[in-house]
């Protein structure tokens, strides 16, 4: 029995040096993502699919859309991958602005686009959402499969639960986006009222990404950003996670 309860103790130590040391990898994410990201400014956060083609509108659109945003003096923020997140990175990065690819490391993930003046790679997606948020002054959705529909319903709910600050989240697509549109509103506000008419407008559908960048910047306060990334881990806790981490790394 002294055998056994010997063994379930050295298990149970093992396993909690495991936790300790995911905790310290977790923290150590997060410092190396806010040291990264309070040097690109304000930016916008655009997602698509990773599926979309180079010779698809959307791509096109999508490319677009990353030369305007850096012409308006913003920062491109995508997922890093191909697709829609490629296009808008190529588009920010040859019109010479910053070009942010928050990647994500998947067993069956295509490597980060080549397009990323700012590359970041993370374990963890929860990680990595908040830094799609905390430095974004607005999501700009192009048609995507379920991980635009995660961003796009999760940072509506952030906002409607007052967790975040609100700040303007823009559909492009009437053609892709206007059947869910209609099912939130016949659906959820209307049959069931499991939200409210407001809610409605936490969004903006267009097909044009002049309008959708237009209306990020018009609601752009730059000391309210300023005071929404300000950052949240003292400089000296910062560094000593950091430490730990490399040093556990060797």
């Amino acid at each position: 029995m002294a055998n056994g309860s010997n063994h379930d103790i050295l298990g149970r130590e093992a396993a909690l040096s495991r936790e300790t040391w995911r905790l310290f990898r977790i923290l150590s994410e997060f410092v190396d993502g806010f040291e990264v990201m309070s040097e690109v400014g304000p930016a916008i956060t655009v997602f698509g699919s990773a599926r979309t083609k180079p010779d698809d509108p959307v791509y096109k659109q999508a490319e677009e859309c990353g030369k305007l945003i850096v012409k308006r003096d913003m920062t491109v923020i995508t997922g890093g991958g191909p697709g829609v997140m490629e296009a808008a990175n190529k588009g920010a990065f040859e019109a010479g602005g910053k070009s942010v690819g928050l990647n994500i490391d998947l067993p069956m993930e295509q490597d980060p686009n080549p397009y990323q003046s700012h590359q970041l790679d993370f374990r963890y997606f929860f990680i990595r959402k908040v830094m799609f948020v905390k430095y974004a002054c607005g999501f700009i959705c192009f048609p995507g499969g379920f991980g635009t529909m995660d961003e796009f319903f999760e940072s509506i709910t952030l906002i409607q639960t007052n967790k975040i600050e609100p700040f303007p989240i823009v559909l492009i697509g009437h053609d892709f986006w206007d059947g869910l549109v209609d099912w939130i509103r016949d659906t959820m506000v209307t049959k069931y009222k499991t939200v409210s008419p407001e809610d409605m407008d936490l969004f903006y559908v267009t097909d044009s990404v002049e309008d959708a960048i237009e209306h990020i910047v018009n609601q752009f306060d730059l000391e309210d950003w300023k005071l929404k990334t300000k950052p949240t881990i003292p400089q000296p806790v910062a560094a000593q996670i950091e430490q730990t981490t490399r040093r556990r790394s060797r």
